[in-house]
């Protein structure tokens, strides 16, 4: 056997001898998904009687407040890291007054949650308006249109207030209105909050991909889109310059939304931060998944778990993934 064959030629690499066998893959592998790393976005709806399925999202539903608890209830016994409750109330009004109402819908269901589980799991409550907005602007708006920064700081700090009130271990401001952080961290402080963390939506995108997730929340803009609030996707610096301005202001963690179209922007913030890193696998990257399995184009549990690997291999030390649950079992 000559050396360009590779024979005894020491210096011929054979990239090969470690991809051999299974177990040999597993040894060698950089970049590993555990279930404690991922966390699963719910949707709980107000005056439903049993859990509505979300047609752009298969295998997603709005849940019921009893739905949640046993859905909440799996996620533990899957051993995933957490919840991120998103709600959708009965009535909308313009500022959103749901959102920090002792009797809204978020708000019960984080106290029932934090009754039965305690902190097994990490509930997260994602802080924002949209869904309890009746025009579904992430803010008060004046009546020109425009989506008024600082009075929608006040309703921000008032809804952090009650959902760590509710039993919220972590707040997740989602709005990208300038100074939320600074406003929700004065107000949990302010409270006696001072123990809950903030995981900031530092980095957040106006995305095509959110579109599944207006239905699942029923939450889309009345009027306009939300691109003065939420980052132009073709900016990459800028997003550094959010994660360092919230950092700034307390977050003690922050988040990047969305996922795969944004890895550059993962580990660029990976790089950058000393705080953990969560990427958010959004609605329109689910949604596509499913559709292509279902016309049988991919495999789609490896498409789950090559996901929700690439997004850990950029850096995201957290990912919120409707496939939490899903992606645990297979992990085991």
């Amino acid at each position: 056997m000559t050396a360009a064959q590779g024979g005894s030629n020491p210096g011929f690499a054979r990239g090969r001898r470690l991809r051999s066998t299974p177990a040999l893959r597993r040894l060698t592998a950089q970049t590993r998904v555990a279930p404690a790393d991922l966390v699963l976005p719910v949707f709980v709806k107000e005056g439903i009687s049993e859990a509505q399925p979300i047609g752009s999202m298969p295998g997603v539903v709005q849940h019921t407040t009893d739905s949640l608890r046993k859905a909440a209830h799996e996620a533990a016994d899957a051993g995933i890291g957490g919840l991120i409750l998103f709600g959708v109330p009965a009535e909308k009004d313009e500022v959103g007054s749901q959102a920090d109402a002792a009797d809204g819908i978020v708000n019960v269901a984080l106290r029932q949650l934090r009754a039965d589980l305690g902190d097994e799991l990490v509930l997260m409550a994602d802080l924002c308006l949209c869904e309890y907005t009746s025009h579904g602007h992430c803010g008060v708006v004046t009546p020109a249109g425009v989506v008024d920064n600082d009075p929608t700081l006040d309703r921000y700090a008032s809804v952090a207030i009650a959902q760590a009130q509710a039993g919220a271990h972590v707040i997740a401001p989602s709005g990208m209105m300038d100074g939320q952080v600074a406003a929700i961290r004065r107000a949990l402080d302010s409270s006696a909050f001072t123990e809950t963390p903030v995981l900031a939506y530092a980095a957040k995108y106006a995305s095509g991909f959110y579109g599944p997730f207006r239905e699942a929340a029923e939450g889309a803009p009345q009027f306009g889109d939300r691109s003065t609030y939420q980052m132009d996707p073709p900016n990459a610096d800028e997003a550094l310059r959010e994660v360092r301005q919230d950092l700034a202001e307390g977050a003690d963690a922050v988040m990047v939304k969305p996922a795969l179209p944004y890895l550059d922007i993962v580990a660029r913030v990976a790089d950058a931060v000393d705080v953990p890193v969560s990427a958010y696998q959004v609605s329109g990257e689910y949604a596509m998944v499913e559709a292509a399995a279902r016309n049988g184009w991919i495999d789609r549990e490896r498409a789950i778990l090559e996901t929700l690997t690439a997004i850990r291999r950029a850096g995201a030390g957290q990912v919120l993934t409707y496939w939490a649950v899903e992606a645990a079992r297979l992990l085991r």
